[in-house]
């Protein structure tokens, strides 16, 4: 599946249950059209890691996902020789008395497992879509790991020489920003910041993902999580809601049998909006009560 277009890429993705807006779509289909990784950065919950699911569905591309964390190691990335199987290999060349090169035989592509990094260079036509997700959470020396395969989509082997791509694999990074990222894996991909949406984005958001919640109810958690976003309430919280915390919202609500929003079912469903203590504590009655009266329409 290809996309001619940044519209068509745009529908493609909304089929698979993502709204991108224009900028984000721009970035996708350049990283597309020129084969380049794309690193996105942006608070937690905003849809970074949705965003490589729906393009792999709408690419109709093997998802490949590589969780980075401190003290990731480069054989879980990339490969691991199987040391059973060539153990196994050597007694029984060993036992049979047989006079041969016994390591290059143990160091054969079938001995090999391969992990993410691998897998994606290796996946046949039409290729695979390879999300190296929270990349901020790796350690230093595991990005400059990288800097070969983001730079020329190949890797090296020290006992097989190197491996290129089959087919280019599209490639996402995500960042949450716990730490600056090296200036050179920045320079080997594109970059897009990923921001909050707007509300009617949101709204499409919930709609699509929460059917169930109907008109008002969807127009309701949209409204509400996008005043949460902005001042002066957002500095009432250490962090905001992102998009996944409005979509299990709007699921929780349904399973109340919420059919309107008042503050007593926003204090008693906190916890879905928030992760930290202070943040929950911080939704009182009298703030739910505020956030969920009518703005007031703006002067023109």
């Amino acid at each position: 599946m290809t996309f001619p277009t940044i519209d068509s890429l745009s529908e493609g993705l909304m089929q698979a249950g993502y709204f991108a807006d224009r900028r984000l779509a721009t970035a996708v289909f350049l990283a597309l059209r020129l084969q380049r990784p794309l690193l996105l950065e942006g608070e937690p919950g905003v849809g970074k890691t949705e965003l490589a699911k729906a393009l792999s569905t709408a690419l109709n591309r093997e998802l490949l996902r590589l969780q980075c964390y401190d003290g990731l190691e480069q054989r879980e990335a990339l490969y691991e020789w199987n040391y059973a199987a060539q153990l196994l290999h050597m007694r029984a060349a060993e036992a049979a008395g047989a006079v041969r090169d016994i390591e290059a035989e143990v160091y054969q592509p079938h001995y090999l497992i391969r992990r993410p990094l691998l897998q994606a260079l290796q996946t046949p036509a039409p290729g695979a879509v390879l999300l190296i997700d929270e990349v901020d959470r790796a350690d230093e020396p595991f990005e400059a790991f990288l800097l070969e395969y983001l730079g020329e989509y190949q890797v090296s082997i020290p006992e097989l020489g190197t491996v290129r791509a089959v087919v280019p694999p599209v490639t996402i990074l995500t960042s949450n920003r716990t730490r600056e990222l090296n200036d050179a894996v920045k320079r080997r991909c594109l970059y897009h910041w990923l921001d909050y949406p707007e509300r009617e984005r949101e709204l499409a958001i919930v709609r699509a993902q929460v059917p169930e919640a109907g008109e008002r109810l969807s127009a309701q958690v949209a409204a509400f999580v996008a005043r949460l976003r902005d001042a002066p309430f957002v500095n009432a919280f250490q962090r905001a809601p992102g998009i996944a915390e409005s979509v299990e919202w709007a699921r929780a609500l349904i399973a109340l049998d919420t059919v309107e929003l008042d503050p007593e079912v926003v204090v008693d469903t906190a916890g879905i909006l928030f992760k930290q203590r202070d943040d929950v504590a911080a939704l009182t009655h009298e703030l739910a009560s505020e956030l969920l009266k009518p703005e007031e329409p703006v002067a023109p």
